[in-house]
């Protein structure tokens, strides 16, 4: 019986004032006591008055491009991710091979077993090869594992095929992760449509691109009854429609990623690459619009959106160059920093990055400081700031669009089932 002690730590829980100095006792990988604690213990841990949070879940993680054997592999993420306190990733299932039947839903949890030391969740590709239109085999993935449905960024395109999807999904349980932008609006398109892309003579990918297959996808998922979750929010009525059409409905709920409430379109000028994601970046009115969605409660959710694209593609012509950023590391410093105040404490983040991605995903045990919950927990100096360097990642992928950016909220360790990891 193994018999690890946190010391001298603020604990962030319903259960406990951050206030006050407290321990935790974990034995065996589980907490087993919060409080003021004299036991004897194998290992101790001085957190020295800093705070100790739950290890936070990502409900959007890229592993790698084009297979686990280049660029962010699973050694890389886990490490990257340890590195940003999180202990759990809800992995996307465009990889390669495709996470569309059950043989690779138990290839990735072996391999995931065998590589990292945080906690890999695949979510499974509602359609073959995540071709948009033939439905995969989604029960016996549910069988084996995974954490929930998805459609990789919303290319289904007939609403007939989610809307069967969704009511199939009922029988198990699981939530369908859809959202993703309208192909006939946005195919090709790679910055924000509007007064940036007109300076830069770029091809704008419009708002109602989004907006549009939100609006489907919620009258699918009100009248369904579906437990469907909307992952990238990006724009000012994107937001509104989520929130007329919540109401008193559990089963919709809804997220986005750090980028999308701190940057604007504007970091695109000087066709600079870093900024180039998907959804693209949108004006300051939609940034604003997401942080009001974040702190009323209407987005539940706040994940990384770490799609860690290779460097000699991002260093190429805008038109040409990949989508992505290197975020594992960054999304809770920058969001922390962004968005706590009085009124939305570190508790509030918690919630968004830890607790509701393990209601949503069905991870038991997880997301909170609990008895009997796993000990995946991150000890983290809120005070500590400190500026970001692309230079320093794990990530293979270094670079950042957040390059000499100062933020606070440092992660000094990641536990993960009470095992130290990092720091």
């Amino acid at each position: 019986m193994k018999r690890t002690l946190i010391k001298n730590c603020r604990i962030v829980s319903p259960e406990c004032s951050v206030k006050s100095l407290n321990s935790l006792l974990i034995i065996n990988g589980k907490i087993a006591d919060v409080g003021d604690i004299n036991v004897e213990c194998d290992e101790i841990f001085d957190a020295e008055g800093n705070y100790l949070l739950p290890g936070l879940i990502d409900m959007n993680c890229k592993i790698c491009e084009d297979g686990y054997e280049s660029k962010d592999n699973l050694k890389i993420v886990s490490l990257s991710a340890s590195a940003g306190g999180f202990t759990s990733l809800a992995v996307t299932p465009d990889s390669q091979p495709v996470i569309d039947n059950k043989t690779v839903v138990d290839y990735v949890i072996q391999r995931a077993k065998a590589e990292s030391e945080v906690n890999i969740y695949p979510c499974g590709s509602i359609t073959k090869g995540c071709n948009g239109r033939d439905v995969a085999e989604m029960g016996k993935m549910i069988s084996k594992g995974i954490a929930a449905l998805s459609d990789n960024g919303g290319k289904i395109e007939k609403a007939s095929v989610l809307r069967d999807v969704l009511m199939y999904s009922k029988m198990f349980d699981v939530t369908v992760i859809s959202g993703g932008l309208d192909e006939s609006l946005s195919g090709g398109k790679v910055v924000n449509e509007g007064i940036i892309s007109t300076k830069l003579g770029l091809s704008g990918s419009p708002r109602e691109a989004e907006e549009i297959i939100v609006a489907r996808n919620l009258v699918l998922g009100r009248y369904t009854g579906a437990r469907l979750h909307i992952p990238t929010l990006t724009t000012e009525f994107s937001v509104e429609l989520v929130e007329k059409s919540k109401g008193n409905k559990e089963n919709i709920t809804a997220g986005t990623c750090p980028h999308y409430f701190t940057l604007t379109e504007e970091e695109t000028e000087g066709y600079n690459t870093y900024a180039k994601v998907n959804p693209p970046l949108r004006t300051k009115a939609d940034a604003e619009a997401i942080k009001k969605g974040i702190y009323n409660g209407t987005i539940d959710t706040i994940a990384s959106g770490h799609t860690p694209a290779s460097i000699h593609r991002k260093q190429v012509e805008f038109d040409t160059a990949a989508c992505g950023i290197s975020s594992l590391e960054t999304a809770f410093a920058v969001s922390f920093t962004a968005l706590c105040n009085e009124s939305f404490t570190v508790s509030d983040l918690v919630e968004k990055m830890a607790e509701n991605p393990a209601k949503i995903l069905n991870l038991k045990n997880k997301g909170a400081i609990k008895k009997g919950y796993d000990a995946d927990l991150i000890i983290a100096d809120l005070d500590n700031e400190y500026t970001i360097r692309g230079s320093e990642f794990y990530s293979k992928a270094k670079y950042t669009p957040y390059e000499g950016k100062k933020v606070k909220g440092k992660i000094i360790k990641t536990f993960v089932n009470g095992k130290k990891i990092f720091g």
